[in-house]
């Protein structure tokens, strides 16, 4: 038997990746938002870690982009502050996890940038610049992650207390 549960997060995740297919200004999708929602909603720990992974793989390949340790890397760590979430997921909560995800994206992915690409010297002043490039992508990914996570996070609690869920239980 089909834990409902689990179907209903399946869904509600496909339903984010939606938003990386779909024209969108740069790094504003709920790719953030499934990480977190993942590790908060998916009992099974380790599900928690793979469907994220697995949805950016494929998303990645498909759009033809790059893959990137960091960008995997970020994403592992920001489903596990969706585990803190599982225990209490306020608003205000989903928003300071949704601006930890995206800062712990920004620093990770740009030193990753700033490590391996010959765009920038390998001094303290190349690093700022790296950082410095890279606002206007933190802020889409910081708006990004706060919007999905609040709509996802909402609306599977509306559906999941809903009757037509309960009756169905």
């Amino acid at each position: 038997m089909i834990n409902k549960h689990n179907l209903l997060v399946a869904f509600f995740i496909l339903l984010g990746v939606f938003t990386r297919i779909i024209p969108h200004p740069p790094n504003m999708t709920a790719i953030g938002a499934i990480a977190l929602f993942s590790g908060a909603f998916l009992y099974d720990k380790r599900l928690a870690f793979i469907i994220p992974t697995i949805t950016m793989l494929i998303s990645d390949l498909v759009l033809g982009y790059q893959l990137a340790l960091s960008v995997y890397l970020s994403f592992l760590i920001i489903v596990s502050l969706g585990f803190v979430l599982a225990k209490k997921h306020t608003g205000i909560s989903v928003i300071n996890m949704s601006l930890l995800a995206s800062v712990i994206f920004y620093v990770l992915t740009n030193f990753s940038v700033f490590i391996s690409s010959p765009l920038y010297s390998k001094t303290f002043v190349g690093l700022i610049e790296c950082y410095t490039l890279a606002i206007p992508f933190f802020l889409n990914t910081l708006i990004g992650n706060i919007v999905y996570s609040l709509i996802m996070f909402y609306s599977f609690k509306f559906v999941q207390n809903s009757s037509l869920l309960q009756h169905n239980s």
